[in-house]
């Protein structure tokens, strides 16, 4: 499956985007993105142990702390760091057979977490911003 392909198909299929990292701070790209995408019809549940709730939505400390369905891991955090999202992301497909995509913001990138994720059935998009290929997408179909 082509690259633009595989991303229409993630964005057409998610519908619950747990934000690992979503910034409290409004100026930071954790925060905005996740913001967008809740105004696209998106369910977004922030995943920040150091926030009650973000955009007025209650925060959970981690993947497994989440007790609705989660589609895709929408990952905010160093490229260094990413590999501890994945492997929440693979605990809790193991265990509740949900997350089936992980995504890593544009500027993110880490192969560790790629191998893993994709060893594990879940699909993995690194260094891209959700919100600049939703906005890519709606545009060509326009």
């Amino acid at each position: 499956m082509a690259a633009r392909d595989k991303i229409r198909s993630i964005l057409e299929k998610t519908r619950t985007i747990a934000v690992y990292g979503m910034s409290k701070d409004a100026g930071k790209t954790g925060y905005w993105v996740a913001e967008y995408l809740a105004g696209k019809g998106y369910d977004i549940i922030p995943v920040n142990p150091t926030a009650e709730t973000i955009q007025k939505r209650k925060s959970y400390p981690d993947l497994q702390s989440v007790p609705k369905r989660i589609d895709t891991v929408l990952v905010f955090r160093r490229s260094e760091d990413a590999l501890d999202a994945v492997r929440e992301a693979v605990a809790r497909r193991q265990e509740r057979g949900d997350v089936t995509v992980v995504w890593l913001q544009q500027g993110i990138r880490n192969e560790e977490a790629r191998k893993l994720a994709e060893e594990s059935g879940i699909l993995f998009v690194q260094d891209r911003c959700m919100m600049h290929e939703y906005q890519m997408i709606n545009l060509m179909e326009g």
